[in-house]
């Protein structure tokens, strides 16, 4: 599978990430919870932050949680960015 999807991910501190990302067709985009919540899980286990922290997107600030029964869980303001209508 090629998902052409480019995460940069900058470790602050032990509670603080700052992300960004850049999809095909898109180009660099303002937030991505799923790639928020990959970010955090790699950075435990890769020892740089802990379970819980604060993801920097250019849309604003995710709080994401790895709890201790392996569910991931993300807070964060939603927030209406766009408006379409879609013609026949």
């Amino acid at each position: 599978m090629d998902f052409d999807v480019c995460i940069k991910a900058e470790v602050k501190n032990d509670k603080y990430v700052r992300m960004r990302v850049w999809e095909r067709g898109a180009g660099i985009t303002w937030a991505c919870g799923t790639g928020s919540c990959a970010t955090l899980v790699a950075c435990v286990l890769n020892k740089r932050t802990q379970r819980t922290a604060q993801i920097e997107l250019d849309g604003g600030i995710l709080t994401i949680q790895w709890a201790d029964n392996n569910r991931i869980y993300m807070t964060g303001p939603a927030t209406k960015v766009f408006t379409a209508t879609w013609a026949d």
